[in-house]
């Protein structure tokens, strides 16, 4: 178990999470339960699913909720670029948003990359017989382009 208030990244998603309350409270009062809702819950999931996957066991949960927080950060991103063509999200909040998003999401991409090296240590793999080789080279089919 890990403190995840002590993640980089957990730190980020939360400042981006702040920054965008503040911007949204400038969306039109009808978008209350539509598009600010969305773009308020987006970042701040990424936040509670890495909590959620730093209060967990093992390697492979953790993945699992860094890779479902990688997904909150993609809704984001379309989030943003919506509210930005909408004329709600001025350019300059939007490219702020996006690249403290983007660094985020750079940031998430560290942990799974870590995980995926440890499980992929060589092993000693057992040699095929040779009819199994020619069994196994028989499955693989060439596709032409």
């Amino acid at each position: 178990m890990r403190n995840y208030e002590d993640l980089e990244v957990w730190q980020k998603a939360h400042a981006l999470t702040i920054q965008l309350y503040r911007i949204t409270e400038t969306f039109p009062r009808a978008e209350m339960f539509g598009l600010t809702s969305q773009i308020r819950r987006a970042p701040s999931s990424v936040g509670a699913n890495l909590a959620e996957g730093c209060g967990r066991w093992g390697e492979a949960e953790l993945a699992r909720y860094v890779q479902i927080a990688m997904g909150s950060a993609s809704e984001l991103q379309n989030h943003l670029r919506l509210a930005k063509d909408l004329g709600f999200l001025s350019e300059s909040d939007h490219h702020a948003s996006i690249k403290t998003l983007t660094s985020t999401r750079q940031m998430l991409t560290a942990p799974l990359q870590a995980i995926r090296k440890t499980r992929k240590k060589p092993t000693a793999v057992p040699a095929l017989a040779k009819s199994e080789r020619i069994a196994n080279s028989e499955k693989l089919t060439v596709v032409k382009l």
